[in-house]
């Protein structure tokens, strides 16, 4: 339902696509309570001059002409976001659609989320809407909810105050309000920035974003070098929309991203790992992964997929068959039948684990290591580096290591039927369909458990616990077999 919230102007967290934020992200009840000091929350609306740089031309004013149509039907807005904005503005308040909707409006794009900034600080917007709620402790906004949906609405803010002595730029807190112009110059790259008035019709570029999204260029607000200092998270939000939206990121900003990539392991855990599932849910997940390794980004965050690619350049044909799993995955994507996070995990780490198990049967001796056994082990290593939840590292872990089954022959060990009403046999089965579409091999082998499956859920419950019951028997005669071994070998 509700969304979390990323680093101040960027895209936020969706919670219900992933879990894992912090619980000190929420405010305390006693948090919300509102300021009765109406006057100090009120912000200067002064007009701020003029921008003369060519780079900015459009800065700053409501842009009546150019390449993109700024009256933007209003059938296309979100209608509880217009139902915000008009609220705000009714009383007093500058109010605007913000970030990647106006961003999507203007490219033909369906925006996925309508975000507003406003001059009303949080608890002025939750005095207006008893539907909202302040969330946050870096960064303070709120969420207005319409049912199931949430309008994410966040106060203008101006750079962080710089701490004196202290050269590291890295922000932790961001809670400095300021002008909507200071908002947009404080965002990430400059076609994140625009923002739009749906009422009058008003787009308002302080940062060259419409420049930029007509000539397809991604390109921070500000210096490259600074912005990623201060949130290393944005080199991968830079992967994500230039892939995305098939844009060319700037050379000063592509070079910043290469010197800064290092930094990403001192980010927030639950910002890294959302923003690697949103490239891999994206559709673009191929060229996002490899315009990572470019960067550095993947040595970084994925060591040992990166390790792995690094000696497939000997035999290409394994690393291959990596690249067309992550394309396998797009492809399901864009049918609009996107995989689970831990589809989606276990799809990334599969062919580095099976490559690693083939390096140990091959160097002990042995015609394959354990799968299972080696997936932990690996797993293990991912979570810290790749900022991963420990329990979506094991669900993926039990996906890995399940993909033996669909080739093993039933046998009173293995009763596939069980297997077939286990937790994780759909996702298994996902990830064995994935595989077979990408490598070109072992599709009747998936139809045919697709047929199995469709028979075992009809099976009574009756039938299913006499199986059970007779895999249990099994179990404990072979338990009395191996303690009777013991006893004869003393």
């Amino acid at each position: 339902m509700p969304r979390s919230s990323n680093h101040p102007g960027d895209d936020e967290l969706e919670e219900d696509e992933f879990d894992v934020l912090d619980a000190d992200d929420e405010l305390d009840d006693d948090d919300d309570e509102l300021d009765d000091d109406d006057d100090d929350d009120e912000l200067d609306d002064d007009d701020d001059e003029l921008d003369d740089d060519p780079a900015t031309a459009h800065a700053g004013l409501a842009v009546d002409e150019g390449e993109f149509d700024e009256t933007i039907p209003l059938a296309l807005i979100d209608q509880d976001a217009l139902r915000v904005l008009s609220r705000l503005q009714r009383n007093g308040h500058e109010a605007y659609l913000v970030g990647g909707c106006v961003r999507d409006l203007l490219l033909g794009r369906k925006p996925k989320d309508f975000d507003i900034a406003t001059s009303a600080h949080p608890r002025q917007i939750k005095r207006l809407f008893r539907n909202g709620r302040i969330i946050g402790r870096r960064f303070r906004l709120v969420h207005i909810v319409y049912g199931q949906h949430v309008i994410e609405t966040s106060t203008f803010r101006s750079e962080p105050s710089p701490t004196t002595g202290d050269s590291d730029l890295l922000i932790v807190e961001d809670n400095e309000y300021g002008t909507a112009e200071q908002d947009a110059r404080r965002r990430d790259f400059t076609v994140n920035g625009l923002f739009y008035d749906p009422n009058s019709e008003t787009i308002l570029d302080h940062v060259g974003g419409l420049a930029d999204l007509e000539a397809g260029v991604l390109r921070t607000i500000g210096d490259p070098e600074v912005r990623f200092a201060e949130d290393p998270v944005r080199i991968l939000r830079a992967i994500k929309f230039a892939t995305r939206l098939g844009f060319r990121i700037e050379d000063a900003t592509w070079d910043a991203m290469q010197t800064h990539v290092d930094e990403l392991v001192r980010s927030a855990t639950p910002r890294v790992a959302e923003e690697i599932l949103r490239l891999l849910r994206s559709g673009t997940a191929l060229g996002a992964f490899r315009m990572m390794r470019k960067s550095g980004a993947l040595r970084v965050l994925l060591p040992s997929i990166d390790e792995f690619l690094v000696a497939g350049n000997h035999a290409p044909e394994k690393t291959e068959s990596f690249w067309r799993l992550l394309e396998a995955v797009d492809a399901e994507v864009h049918a609009g039948d996107p995989p689970s996070n831990d589809v989606l995990v276990a799809a990334l780490f599969l062919r580095a684990i099976e490559w690693q198990v083939d390096q140990l049967g091959a160097r002990h001796g042995a015609a394959r290591a354990d799968l299972s056994s080696v997936a932990s082990e690996m797993m293990e290593s991912f979570t810290n580096p790749a900022r991963l939840p420990r329990r979506l590292a094991e669900r993926a872990r039990r996906i890995i290591a399940n993909q033996v089954r669909f080739t093993q022959p039933q046998s009173k060990r293995f009763r596939p039927v069980l297997f077939m009403h286990g937790d994780d046999f759909v996702d298994s089965l996902r990830l064995f369909k994935l595989r077979s579409a990408a490598w070109g091999q072992g599709w009747d082998v998936y139809e045919g458990w697709v047929e199995r499956y469709r028979k075992a859920l009809a099976l009574g419950n009756a039938e299913l616990e006499e199986i059970r019951a007779d895999n249990r028997r099994g179990r404990r005669r072979r338990r009395r077999r191996r303690r009777g071994s013991d006893d004869d070998g003393d």
